[in-house]
């Protein structure tokens, strides 16, 4: 019966209308009768039947202007809704567009006047039958794939088939359709059945109109589609279906391309042209809203990109646009530091902060690469040339500009080049349209380098390979074939033309080394000074010795010298060396050994990753075919390994493997090493070319000692964590290392499309496909474990009898044999081993080096023990300290592990450094402590004086009296360098653990033994001042930001900048003496010393605060003085004092999120972010005398704490998902935007100004939403919601509409809700 009812009452409206059309009523009048008529019945309007009912009416029985009327009238007055009537209209119209040309021009009229007026439609409908009934027509769920059921996301769905619609037809009329991937329309563009002609009644049976009447409808829906991508609430929409559904947005640009190449309608239409078609879909133009071009922190982006780039060279002084990559500047210097070896590559760590900068700065690719290579430069430039001492010299710092920036730049220019082929082959771009913008910004980046004259003078030792480049270019462009490896054999004195070379003509080599650049760059503009005819006869004709070498030369003593001095120029030559050290005979392994580790190691800058990585290689050589031996074959490869180990043993060296990300490796293939060659009993021997003999001792410490160099054992043993990150600084531990190398074995497609980590795994995986773990290495890691244990408790377990009882009684009689014949004996125990013996019982006993490790912190113990007691005098006990290490050189680095832990416990009296029982440091203490005060001048930090004593000798507790005395019985030499690079480090951080004044006495001590070192041992000193003080650090930080930003006139230069902060590096040289270093040089040489990193939190915070005070009151102050004069010539000085005061606070946030990402890593940053800015924001900091400057101050301090929060977490957790710390983003973000959502809900009270509280939620937000919009997709949909509505109580609606923009599927449907239903003005911040 209801059934019946239903069709009557729908029957009789049908009734009406037929009657209405046949009488020609008014639509107005037959539009009211409709409305009362279904109101009597209980039909709610719009009304989903309705509309249904009149579409089919139309088509195609009713196909009359009346019958459109009346449509229209019923849109108009809303009885029907216009989402239903045109998306029926769509399928049913455009099929047919061609047989009825008429009303597809009605359709598209109907189009142009109801679908850019959605918002008088607001709120969209949210009766589930509509959502149904637009799902059915339109066949959302096929077409777009399951997305939320919600009104909002099936209005993006609606305007984008819509508009897809006309795209597809368009191609269809003018026969393009074909030319798409798919061959056919996702709708259907022509009638499925036979189409009959007779069924038009008005005028298109006459085929001259009808024809002019489709070429104006081609016309008409070219410029409709325009209008939708032009429309400010349509084109919003149309992005977000752009940034949602990526893969149907791909097929549709294809479409839209295909008509902007080949559609003569485009070309005929007056409204739209090409180009601006072209320009509506570039990926440049952001339309989600006016906030993704102007936002609240306009100032804070825009105003920086009106300086110049080239503003500040040289050593960048002043706070200019170059100030922008002073976060590169400090991380290059920080990799610098010669005590740190990170498990991550210099490549990945600068790629990824490239990728932050440009990101935040909104930079171009050609920026950003000409201010990595000035950053490298400067780094050269800094240390032309360096401090003796045993820290990392010009050899790494040329590596990190002409290999790993190179490197960086390569990788990030394949990276964009992957992109778009991957895309050409899923089909959703053409092999035309492969992107070269970074390698283009490259090209240009590296040639303006030219105009940087003080960054490119070479220092003194790079000149010849420099002026060899020269030549090489000049020999070219004058058409004289010659090989690279020619100039090896030629002085450029030899030339009679200038060939003086740069860095600049290092730089452009080690491009076109990677393929970056060919040698069209040689004819640069002032690239070289002149053309030749003819090679000069005063060159000398003869072939370079990789050349005879290549061509099959005999590694002879003399070749291999040669080769050893002189780098490699190619790849194919380093791989004939490899290919010999693997299958040659024992002395030719050894001969391209040692060829390797020489100058193609540290000068061959572009083959230098494929020298590290074959030298890796080399560490885990390749199990012998012919091998049958039950004892490892690594023994067979002694010889080899031991020139290899010594080889990469210098701090250079081990930096340079550090920087290319293969520390993690070599650990492992260390690890391999020592466990083999430490199990060995050095009954055997081998002789080396050089006439040497080494034994498994020599190679086992050897090993060992550069293992040790790869994490922090020697630092104390007390570190700080936070939560639930790793304590910070300690996790350079062997399973640490060993979870790295093994992470580099992932072969998942995502990680091998980065070329760094493809290198990586290449590596890993040739030395053993398979993970490694500590237990893979007992005798490792019962070493390991009785390290910590030593340093977690003092000595015990040593029960006389045992084999370990009897080492340690071997050991002391073979260090203090004729002391022990005297009338005192030094033993392990209660009593000493007696009974006949000779001498020789005791020198050197045949145990295998674990064995001996093993007893070692015993031997140390009741060595120390005696001397404490008076039974050794303090040179007897360094005497057998130093046979101990002679016997075992390896030993020195369990000696250095006991000391440390024993001097932290605190329980060894002190002694008197007098020169008579011990050296005494006297002689020059005094001239040390003058010195650190000289380099500590720029910083404003108090000194302690190094008399505290009174007149008192210098005193130091015995432990580390003990170990420097043993320290200073070395000869500076190279066989000794390789073990005080480990016990250097060692001694340094025992002493600075020490009460003031112990660094300086050890300091003075060494300078005695060293005198050229000199300057670096009281640098290192100086540095022992902050580890003592937490007072010291701040003052210290304090100094680095107004270094930086130019407010202190005492600082090295007051002009601000990165040559404020880092200077001239140690500048001794260029004054002839000790002189006043950089803050930041002493900051980045300090921080990892300095036990609870965490305070850093809270006093860069505070810092930053009182630096935009600073800032926000002498711009203030300078305003008020320049008003009157600026008013009275019309000029608007508030904007230009924001302008000024923005780019300083700028400035100085970056800086602070510079040392929290490299001082405390993610456990700092994490925390700030989740517990020290809530702390601050909830705390009350508004005091009277900030009353003057009215909104400024709090405004700028609300910035600056936002960009600190953003920049932090954007250097740890990178702008994309790609690192691995990504993955922690979510749930630190997460709860960070929960405290902020609930603050501004009111649900929290706040301490701090309201203006600082909403210039952070808006700053914060608008840095997400601008720059880092994957951060946006991994917070919780219900969260951003929440957060969207507070920033619209604010009248923040564009804030809160690009918010829900980015924010992924789950908000697209609020976003879409949102631009219909708020009348969205362009946004103005004030």
């Amino acid at each position: 019966m209801c059934t019946q009812l239903y069709c009557d009452h729908w029957n009789s409206v049908l009734e009406l209308t037929k009657a209405s059309q046949e009488q020609g009523s008014d639509p107005l009048e037959w539009a009211i009768q409709l409305s009362s008529k279904l109101s009597s019945v209980g039909v709610s309007l719009p009304s989903l039947e309705l509309a249904n009912l009149l579409v089919s009416h139309i088509c195609w029985d009713n196909n009359v202007p009346i019958a459109w009327k009346f449509l229209e009238k019923a849109l108009a007055l809303k009885i029907v809704h216009p989402l239903l009537v045109l998306g029926m209209l769509s399928t049913r119209v455009i099929p047919y567009r061609r047989s009825r040309p008429a009303a597809f021009r009605l359709y598209m009229e109907l189009l142009k006047r109801y679908a850019f007026i959605l918002k008088q439609y607001a709120p969209l409908p949210d009766d589930q039958k509509i959502m149904n009934s637009l799902d059915t027509i339109l066949n959302f769920s096929q077409t777009f794939s399951p997305q939320a059921n919600e009104p909002g996301v099936h209005l993006v769905q609606f305007v984008f088939s819509i508009v897809w619609q006309l795209v597809d037809a368009s191609l269809d009329d003018e026969g393009l359709l074909q030319l798409t991937p798919e061959n056919q329309s996702k709708w259907p563009t022509r009638p499925q059945d036979m189409d009959v002609d007779g069924h038009d009644s008005y005028g298109e049976k006459n085929n001259e109109h009808r024809d002019r009447l489709k070429t104006c409808n081609s016309v008409m829906a070219i410029e409709l589609i325009g209008q939708f991508l032009q429309n400010k609430v349509t084109s919003r929409i149309l992005y977000l279906a752009r940034q949602n559904m990526s893969m149907q947005w791909g097929s549709f640009i294809q479409r839209i391309q295909l008509l902007v190449t080949n559609s003569s309608a485009l070309r005929n239409s007056k409204v739209m042209t090409p180009e601006v078609l072209l320009r509506l879909i570039s990926d440049k133009r952001k339309i989600t809203s006016h906030y993704c071009q102007k936002n609240s922190l306009q100032d804070f982006h825009g105003i920086l990109q009106s300086t110049p780039l080239d503003g500040s060279a040289g050593l960048c002084l002043g706070v200019s646009r170059s100030a922008l990559w002073l976060p590169l500047d400090l991380l290059l210097e920080d990799a610098m530091d010669g005590y740190q070896v990170n498990t991550t590559s210099a490549i990945e760590m600068i790629a990824g902060l490239v990728k932050t900068l440009q990101a935040i700065n909104s930079t171009t690719w050609y920026e950003i690469f000409s201010g990595l290579w000035m950053a490298a430069l400067r780094l050269v430039q800094r240390e032309r040339d360096p401090i003796e001492g045993p820290v990392p010299r010009l050899d790494t710092r040329m590596c990190m500009l002409l290999s790993i920036t190179t490197l960086v730049i390569a990788d990030l220019v394949e990276e964009e080049e992957n992109v778009a082929t991957d895309e050409i082959e899923g089909g959703k771009g053409s092999k035309n349209e492969v992107p070269r913008t970074r390698r283009m910004d490259l090209f240009f980046s590296v040639q303006n380098l030219s105009e940087h004259q003080s960054l490119i003078t070479p220092p003194k030792s790079v000149i010849e390979i420099a002026n060899q480049a020269a030549a090489k270019a000049m020999m070219f462009i004058s058409g004289i074939n010659v090989g690279s490896a020619y100039f090896e054999c030629i002085s450029v004195a030899d030339m009679p033309m200038n060939c003086s070379g740069n860095l600049h003509h290092l730089i452009v080599e080690a491009c076109i080394a990677r393929n970056l650049l060919d040698t069209s760059a040689y004819f640069w503009p002032g690239y070289v000074s002149r053309r030749i005819n003819q090679l000069p006869q005063s060159v000398p004709n003869q072939v370079s010795d990789w050349s005879l070498f290549m061509k099959g030369a005999s590694l002879t003593p003399l070749m291999v010298n040669a080769l050893v001095s002189t780098p490699a120029t190619s790849l194919a030559e380093i791989e004939k060396v490899f290919e010999i050290a693997v299958n040659g005979s024992d002395d030719e392994r050894i001969a391209a050994a040692t060829i390797l580790c020489g100058a193609s190691l540290i000068c061959g800058w572009n083959i230098q990753e494929h020298t590290v990585y074959f030298i890796t290689r080399l560490l885990s050589p390749p199990v012998p075919v012919d091998y049958a031996g039950c004892d490892s074959y690594l023994i067979g490869y002694a010889p080899m390994l031991n020139v290899l180990l010594v080889g990469i043993a210098p701090v250079d060296c081990v930096q340079i493997f550090s920087l290319h990300g293969l520390v993690p490796q070599i650990a492992a293939s260390l690890m391999t090493i020592c466990e083999v060659f430490g199990s060995c009993v050095p009954n055997i021997s081998w002789t080396l070319t050089t006439g040497e003999e080494i034994s498994a001792h020599a190679v086992f410490s050897n090993a060992f000692a550069l293992l040790l160099k790869l994490w922090r054992f020697n630092h104390p043993p007390v570190e700080y964590g936070v939560g639930d990150v790793p304590p910070v600084g300690s996790q350079l531990t062997p399973e640490y290392l060993l979870l790295v190398r093994n992470s580099h074995l992932v072969s998942s497609g995502n990680m091998l499309k980065d070329p760094n980590r493809r290198r990586l795994a290449k590596v890993a995986s040739s030395s053993s496909p398979k993970p490694i773990f500590v237990d893979s290495f007992p005798k490792l890691k019962v070493w390991y474990r009785q390290h910590l244990a030593c340093i977690a408790s003092p000595l015990s377990g040593l029960v006389n009898g045992t084999p370990v009882y009897q080492t340690v009684d071997t050991l002391l009689n073979m260090m203090f044999t004729k002391i022990n014949r005297g009338s005192q004996s030094v033993t392990s125990g209660s009593s000493s081993s007696s009974g006949p013996g000779s001498e020789d019982t005791y020198l050197r006993p045949k145990l295998p080096a674990w064995d001996i490790l093993e007893a070692v912190p015993f031997v140390a113990d009741a060595a120390l023990m005696a001397c404490s007691h008076g039974k050794l005098s303090p040179r007897e006990l360094c005497t057998g300290l130093k046979d101990l290490a002679d016997y075992l050189p390896a030993t020195l680095a369990t000696i250095v592990s006991y000391f440390s832990a024993e001097v932290t416990r605190g329980v060894w009296k002190q002694v008197f450094m007098n020169g008579t029982d011990w050296p005494s440091p006297a002689a020059n203490l005094s001239n040390v402590e003058e010195q650190i005060k000289k380099i500590l001048a720029a910083t404003g930090v108090d000194v302690p004086s190094l008399a505290a004593g009174g007149s008192s000798p210098a005193a130091l507790p015995l432990p580390l009296a003990a170990f420097v005395s043993l320290t200073i019985t070395y000869k500076l030499d190279k066989a000794s360098q390789r073990f005080l690079n480990l016990a250097g480090p060692a001694l340094e951080s025992l002493a600075a653990g020490c009460p003031w004044p112990c660094m300086p006495i050890v300091a003075s001590l060494w300078t005695q033994k060293a005198k050229r070192w000199s300057d670096f041992l009281v640098f290192s000193a100086s540095r022992t001042v902050f580890l003592h003080s937490n007072d010291a650090v701040v003052q210290l930080l304090k100094s680095c930001f107004s270094a930086t930003l130019g407010l202190s006139g005492t600082c090295i230069s007051s002009n601000g900048g990165v040559g404020s902060l880092l200077g001239h590096g140690f500048g001794s040289h260029f004054s002839g003496e000790i002189s006043p270093v950089a803050p930041g040089i002493l900051y980045l040489r300090v921080y990892r010393s300095i036990r609870d990193i965490m305070f850093l939190r809270e006093e860069i915070v505070s810092l930053l605060m009182q630096i935009v005070k600073d800032i926000t009151f002498t711009g203030f102050l300078s305003e008020r003085f320049e008003k009157r004069k600026k008013v009275k010539n019309g000029m608007k000085h508030g904007h230009l004092s924001f302008a000024a005061a923005i780019t300083k606070v700028k400035l100085a946030a970056s800086l602070g999120a510079s040392f929290m990402f490299l001082s405390g890593g993610l456990g700092l940053v994490q925390s700030l972010i989740k517990e020290t800015l809530p702390s601050w924001f909830m705390s009350i900091h508004w005091s009277k005398q900030e009353g003057d400057s009215g909104a400024m101050l709090p405004l700028l301090r609300g910035y600056a704490l936002a960009y600190l929060a953003a920049l932090c977490g954007a250097f740890i957790w990178g702008v994309g998902s790609s690192s691995s710390a990504s993955k922690r983003r979510p749930k630190i973000l997460r709860c960070h935007l929960e405290f902020v959502a609930s603050a501004v809900d009111g649900k929290i009270s706040l301490g701090c100004d309201p203006v600082t509280w909403r210039a952070y939620v808006s700053g914060f937000l608008s840095l997400m939403v601008r720059c880092m919009p994957s951060w946006v997709i991994e917070v919780d949909v219900e969260l951003l919601k929440r957060l969207s509505k507070g920033l619209r109580r604010w009248n923040e609606e564009e804030l809160a509409l690009a918010l829900l923009g980015v924010g992924g599927v789950g908000t697209m449907g609020a976003a879409a809700e949102l631009i219909i239903e708020t009348d969205l003005q362009p946004f103005s911040p004030f």
